[in-house]
């Protein structure tokens, strides 16, 4: 395993992150207490939960997973969702933070947060205070380091400001949804997390299991599959452009041996903006082979044609009116 600083923090996290969001749903509790325990035994020491996965049930399984080698763990999870039935009971107001830290840690088994995230957005309680409760949590010894999750590029910039003005800890991490098939954060959010310092751990690196070459266009869905249970979820993925970088995978596949998902994971990991993409794994054999990739290199013509192949309209039109300023 390889690792990296988080952002601008001095903290060291391994280059892919373990995501626990389906343990205690998916998978059941012992099969996701060995799946975890073989994460930190393959060198992962990043893991990654929220209070909101599985109503709680997440942190209390990762809490147990890790009993015993607390120390050796970068743990991070998450605050903003409802968590019970009162006006106070979700958000990032200090009220809601204070409460869902407290409780969290005792999901967890621990007396400290790694990495405590806040979830998403939140346009009813001014950023000061959001970003003032955080820092009053890690003068407490209660959080060490503090991130975003689903924050715009301008959302981060605004908090990074407020915190300098202020003299507030800053956020060292930022953790968008980026893979193939959806590359927005391309456009504005890595650059600024490349300038400004901010590590990035990206979510859905496989895209729900869609890049694992699963899903073919002219083949029903497999027996028991996200997109079977789900097929409004599969509906978005279910386009020409998405299908034409599915064949595009297969082919490179095909010629380095690589698994697909392993293909699609070392194209994330050649991008100097990213430290580690989470990965969520249903099996130990599927973690297995997601490791793996952290010691492959991909073939530079590989990573031409999947990257040529997956571009966004956006980012077409941009480098053809560079194209035309240059003549």
């Amino acid at each position: 395993m390889k690792y990296k600083r988080l952002g601008r923090a001095g903290v060291k996290v391994s280059e892919l992150c373990l995501g626990t969001m389906i343990y205690g749903r998916q998978v059941e509790e012992e099969k996701s207490l060995k799946i975890i325990r073989r994460a930190v035994n393959l060198g992962i020491n990043f893991i990654d939960t929220a209070d909101a996965y599985v109503a709680g049930r997440s942190e209390t399984i990762v809490g147990k997973a890790i009993e015993g080698m607390r120390d050796d763990v970068v743990l991070a999870t998450k605050v903003y969702n409802r968590m019970g039935s009162g006006p106070n009971d979700m958000g990032l107001n200090r009220k809601h933070i204070f409460k869902a830290v407290k409780d969290s840690l005792n999901r967890l088994g621990t007396d400290y947060i790694d990495l405590y995230q806040v979830h998403r957005f939140d346009s009813t309680t001014p950023l000061r205070e959001t970003l003032s409760a955080l820092t009053d949590l890690i003068h407490q010894g209660k959080v060490h380091y503090i991130g975003c999750s689903n924050f715009a590029a301008w959302q981060i910039e605004k908090a990074l400001r407020i915190s300098d003005l202020h003299q507030l800890e800053m956020f060292s991490c930022s953790q968008p949804r980026y893979n193939l098939l959806d590359r927005a954060v391309e456009r504005e959010h890595l650059p600024l997390c490349l300038e400004e310092g901010i590590g990035v751990i990206p979510y859905s690196p496989l895209a729900g299991g869609f890049l694992t070459g699963k899903y073919q266009s002219d083949a029903p869905l497999p027996e028991g599959s996200r997109g079977q249970l789900r097929p409004d979820w599969m509906k978005q993925y279910q386009t020409d452009r998405n299908f034409r970088i599915i064949r595009a995978l297969r082919c490179i596949s095909e010629e380095t041996g690589l698994k697909m998902s392993q293909i699609s994971l070392a194209w994330q990991l050649a991008n100097p903006a990213i430290t580690a993409p989470i990965i969520g794994a249903s099996s130990i054999e599927q973690l297995e082979e997601n490791v793996e990739v952290v010691d492959l290199t991909l073939p530079e013509y590989a990573l031409k044609r999947i990257n040529d192949v997956s571009k966004p309209e956006w980012l077409l039109q941009q480098e053809a009116r560079i194209v035309r300023m240059r003549r």
